[in-house]
């Protein structure tokens, strides 16, 4: 037994070090620049920002349900800790295809769930503040499709992160680690956050890469259908299909409902997690920016558009150094919501011109697709699930309509 485990993590750390030689061979071979589009290489999935701590689930097995936006011949699964106080110590994490007979739920494709293992081991401590990138892990990744990422934490680690607006179900199993469960029946409870899990890469062919929707609670997802992968960005990702495979970026979302562009929030500010959000993401080569309506709408708000311009040249500027570019989305109205008042109306035309005005990379007018013309300063009703802020199945289709495809995959 000692030499078949032996066995098989020489073969992990060998299928390992082949993902990432043949990546750097495309790079580095004489030649290399005619098979760029055909050359397998990592790009992101799927993602979620945390977005803040709930309590630890000692002795409790995790199985996230994330849905992929593009597929690949390998994954790799991206773990955080980044808002625990303590070490965070996970003895399993699992990786396995949803499985679509019957109703959805915790069980996996019978032969897909594998263990990821973090250098050769099965498991990993994530120091607190910090991610961690498990080994390559051999498993063909449909896009458009659920995947379930299980973890165990055996004993209380401290705060556990999480995303709290999953918009997904997700499942907990009592009693040790049921990670390798594929029948899911030990996963009794729900819940609708994701944790500890914060990000999927695959590995492709192409040079696609990915976009990051970097934002607030429209981009979480807010007023869309829960558990039917309907935000903008998923949307988005649908609309990407027509491309050819080898040109169709990854779509991941780093939107945190109440998040803002400013001031720490839900999570920390838009400025303060660029790099962990969008810039260490895999493959990422363009950003759209939709963050500020918060800074507005929320106490203290801010009134001055000086301060709106310099945070935004600021990402612009970042974004650029690491040769990323950048779509700027108007804001949306909230006419009728209880944080209006004229003044903030006046400054959000305000920045919304400043955004129209060169400010970025290129421009998605997020305003114009969702404002009722009769009323600029509130949403269409046939956008509005009710709230006057947020945007239903048929707005957040209308903010993905509102992108120019050419400028996310130049």
């Amino acid at each position: 037994m000692v030499h078949l485990a032996r066995a098989h993590g020489m073969r992990r750390r060998c299928f390992a070090v082949l993902a990432l030689t043949l990546v750097s061979t495309a790079a580095t071979s004489p030649g290399a620049s005619t098979r760029q589009e055909t050359a397998p290489r990592w790009t992101g999935t799927w993602e979620a920002a945390p977005s803040g701590t709930a309590p630890a689930l000692p002795g409790v097995s995790i199985r996230n349900v994330v849905h992929t936006s593009v597929g690949g011949s390998a994954a790799r699964i991206r773990v955080t800790n980044r808002l625990g106080t303590a070490p965070l110590r996970l003895d399993a994490v699992t990786v396995a295809l949803r499985r679509k007979d019957g109703p959805a739920g915790p069980g996996a494709v019978p032969g897909s769930l594998r263990a990821a293992t973090f250098g050769g081991e099965s498991s990993v401590t994530v120091p607190a503040g910090q991610d961690r990138v498990s080994d390559p892990v051999r498993l063909r990744v449909p896009a458009d499709a659920d995947l379930l990422v299980s973890v165990y934490t055996p004993i209380a680690s401290g705060p556990a992160t999480y995303h709290r607006t999953a918009l997904q179900t997700s499942y907990l199993a009592e009693g040790g680690n049921r990670t390798a469960d594929t029948e899911g029946t030990a996963y009794t409870k729900t819940v609708s956050h994701w944790y500890y899990a914060t990000g999927v890469d695959v590995l492709r062919p192409g040079t696609a890469g990915s976009v990051v929707a970097l934002g607030d609670a429209v981009t979480d997802g807010t007023g869309s259908t829960a558990g039917a992968d309907r935000r903008w960005p998923d949307v988005l990702s649908r609309r990407l299909r027509a491309l050819p495979v080898s040109r169709r970026p990854g779509v991941l979302n780093a939107g945190i409902s109440g998040n803002r562009l400013l001031l720490d929030g839900v999570g920390p500010s838009a400025l303060a997690r660029l790099d962990a959000d969008v810039l260490s993401r895999t493959g990422v080569r363009t950003v759209v920016l939709l963050e500020g309506a918060g800074d507005l709408r929320r106490a203290p708000s801010r009134t001055d558009a000086g301060a709106f311009v310099r945070a935004y040249r600021t990402l612009v500027s970042r974004a650029h150094a690491r040769g990323v570019r950048v779509v700027g989305a108007t804001l949306t109205p909230f006419g009728g919501h209880s944080g209006w008042t004229p003044a903030r109306e006046r400054l959000r035309h305000e920045i919304n011109g400043l955004i129209r005005g060169g400010l970025f990379d290129a421009v998605a007018d997020f305003d114009a697709a969702v404002r009722d013309p009769a009323r600029p300063e509130r949403l269409r009703v046939a956008y509005d699930p009710g709230d006057h802020v947020h945007l239903n199945d048929a707005g957040m289709q209308a903010l993905a309509d509102a992108i120019d495809l050419a400028e996310l995959v130049r």
